[in-house]
């Protein structure tokens, strides 16, 4: 994958040294002999995959050769989707936007530009930033799981706790599908242990999940509409009463969706602004507040601000 985005991500070709200073994997190479294994194997794959990996001069007054990807030629034709498939791409895209993939990109393309590598700004590779959505962040082996579970149609088995500080429980459930909303993952399927429609949230999902059925034991019933499903579960309506919280600059992207800005403020330090958002059900925002620590600071009201710390502490005791 570092390769690829080298490779892709600048204006001409790039020679085998420049490489092996500048892409991750390689600088490691023990020897000129190991590295010239390791790479010739890579290119090996790489076509093997059908990628058009292209040799050519560095340049007209630099014989010494080098590597790219044709762009035109590795780009796809226009696809058309079905509505599963579109979900597919969906879920991908939202995990290629997590934190430790963006992390890892913006790192291989800072050092190839470090390396003195021209990266082309318009490169196919795009980077997102790093705010994207924070529900997933260390659940991607629970969402792995499911999404296998789903394609497969058997039932599952997890630990789930309804409250960060609450204590895990064992659910049993037909998984029907996965969704986001607001920046949250969800589980929505049929729970044996409570004979119902249920909703789960990935981040309070353990992550030893188990099949508890065979393959093609669960169908998911036709009609059934897995967003409303979720609506009508983490859904409210607006209470009126408002509440002020602090956010620090590019952080807690879900309270700034949900809120409007009222203006800019400095606190310990920290840019930030201030959201002014409806308090709806008062628990749930508590939730959602704690869940980004020292980023959202509740100004007002008060009762707010004390159940944010009352679960902050428990957390910390948790931790401890």
């Amino acid at each position: 994958m570092n390769l690829v985005i080298a490779l892709l991500s600048t204006h001409g070709y790039i020679t085998a040294d420049r490489i092996r200073a500048s892409v991750a994997g390689y600088a490691e190479s023990p020897s000129d002999e190991a590295f010239s294994r390791m790479f010739e194997r890579d290119k090996n794959e790489l076509r093997d995959l059908g990628i058009p990996l292209e040799t050519g001069r560095v340049s007209s007054f630099d014989p010494t050769e080098g590597y790219r990807i044709n762009r035109d030629a590795y780009a796809l034709p226009d696809i058309e989707l079905t509505d599963e498939e579109a979900g597919a791409v969906a879920i991908a895209t939202k995990l290629w936007e997590s934190p430790e993939l963006i992390t890892a990109t913006q790192g291989a393309l800072l050092k190839l530009r470090a390396a003195g590598v021209d990266v082309d700004p318009d490169a196919a590779v795009a980077i997102t930033t790093a705010s994207g959505p924070p529900g997933l962040r260390g659940s991607e082996d629970v969402l792995g799981n499911l999404l296998s579970a789903i394609d497969s149609g058997q039932p599952v088995q997890f630990r789930h706790r309804s409250l960060p500080t609450d204590p895990y429980t064992v659910r049993t459930v037909e998984p029907w599908g996965v969704i986001t909303d607001r920046g949250r993952w969800y589980l929505v399927g049929h729970d044996r242990d409570r004979n119902a429609t249920r909703t789960f949230r990935l981040s309070r999902i353990g992550a030893d999940i188990t099949t508890v059925g065979p393959p093609g034991s669960v169908t998911r019933p036709a009609g059934v509409d897995l967003r409303a499903i979720v609506d009508r579960a983490i859904g409210e309506a607006p209470s009126g009463v408002q509440a002020s919280v602090w956010v620090a600059d590019g952080k807690a992207m879900s309270l700034r969706r949900n809120g409007k800005s009222t203006g800019t403020r400095s606190i310990g330090g920290r840019s930030g602004e201030v959201i002014e958002l409806d308090i709806g059900t008062r628990d749930r925002l508590a939730r959602e507040v704690a869940g980004y620590g020292a980023d959202a600071l509740v100004l007002e009201p008060a009762t707010l601000r004390d159940d944010v710390l009352a679960r902050l502490r428990a957390q910390a005791g948790d931790r401890a």
